[in-house]
């Protein structure tokens, strides 16, 4: 699949949840290309990742809410009418999951437990697309990791978007409702938050890297991740809201290569021109949570939709760094 399979959207509704977020506001950008009505509903709860500077260049051709999924009326209206919803908001660090486990249970499942109700009683024709995770699976048993793999997430974040899931799926063959999980592998690329290495490791570094830093490297570096640029994955996830074909499914997203970890530090770091790094031991907090080699296969999602990644690591790389040279002010 090329960006060009993907259908035009004009007169289509789109609610983006998480919209001003990583994920979201990349497919905000997407949407709104391809002449859809986009919503963005964002909680902008400090310190989850929200950027205004996310909507550069289409603020005038999106609606703007501030609201929090956890409210069931604003999620209620804003659903109504709605064709397509993009469910990107959350608590995404796998850290805090542990330190604050019922707070994310609220914007985990609680949060996402009020979508589809909100849609069975307001809006039962809304196909619902899920931004999930990779952690749902949690240490691998065999590599490359299939949907049919064992889940067994290792922390509180992986079990909580692992229900999430559960519960569109059961809303999806008790109510009809529409929704699809995209399991996606780390992700990479322009927009992506960079005041902290909490949510997403690689552009925290690229930070790093930029102001001329020390990354620290956990162990020997040498366990093997996936990682995908971020308009790949909006291609999967737009294409799934596109297709029938994906109703009631779980896709993996994927590069479907590992790199070993210490690899894309030296990548980081030779393509940005600055900084250095340095192995040291693992935090309790971080060992206890790592899950060692992690590659996803992409197979189903490839032979269903015809979804392949377009975008090769170096070449992702290259582009969230020009990204950053000339917006780091406004994302550090």
């Amino acid at each position: 699949m090329n960006e060009n399979s993907l259908k035009e959207m004009k007169g289509q509704r789109v609610l983006v949840l998480g919209g001003l977020g990583f994920f979201g506001s990349n497919i905000v950008h997407k949407c709104v290309g391809l002449g859809a009505e986009v919503t963005v509903f964002d909680a902008m709860i400090e310190p989850y990742g929200f950027n205004l500077a996310n909507l550069k260049g289409i603020e005038k051709k999106v609606g703007l809410l501030k609201q929090d999924m956890r409210n069931f009326g604003d999620l209620s209206k804003a659903v109504k009418e709605k064709d397509l919803i993009f469910n990107c908001a959350g608590q995404v660090s796998h850290v805090d999951s542990m330190k604050e486990p019922f707070l994310d249970i609220e914007l985990n499942i609680v949060a996402n437990l009020n979508l589809l109700e909100a849609c069975r009683k307001f809006n039962g024709n809304a196909k619902i697309v899920y931004a999930g995770t990779r952690a749902q699976v949690g240490k691998a048993e065999y590599t490359p990791i299939d949907e049919k793999h064992p889940t067994n997430p290792v922390d509180v974040y992986g079990i909580d978007k692992l229900t999430a899931e559960k519960y569109l799926l059961l809303y999806s063959s008790a109510y009809g409702i529409k929704g699809v999980s995209i399991r996606s592998t780390n992700g990479f690329g322009p927009r992506h938050q960079m005041k902290h290495g909490l949510y997403g490791i690689l552009n925290w570094f690229i930070r790093l890297a930029l102001e001329g830093k020390t990354i620290s490297v956990y162990g020997t570096g040498e366990q093997l991740r996936d990682y995908l640029y971020i308009d790949d994955i909006v291609n999967a996830m737009v294409s799934c809201g596109q297709s029938e074909k994906a109703n009631g499914q779980i896709y993996n997203v994927s590069s479907g290569k590992g790199i070993k970890f210490i690899e894309m530090v030296k990548k980081i770091i030779e393509f940005s021109g600055k900084g250095k790094y340095e192995l040291k031991p693992f935090p309790e907090e971080r060992k206890m949570i790592e899950t060692g080699d992690v590659v996803l296969s992409y197979k189903k999602i490839n032979r269903e939709l015809g979804w392949e990644p377009l975008t090769s690591f170096d070449d992702g790389l290259k582009k969230t760094i020009d990204f950053y040279k000339k917006h780091l002010k406004e994302y550090v």
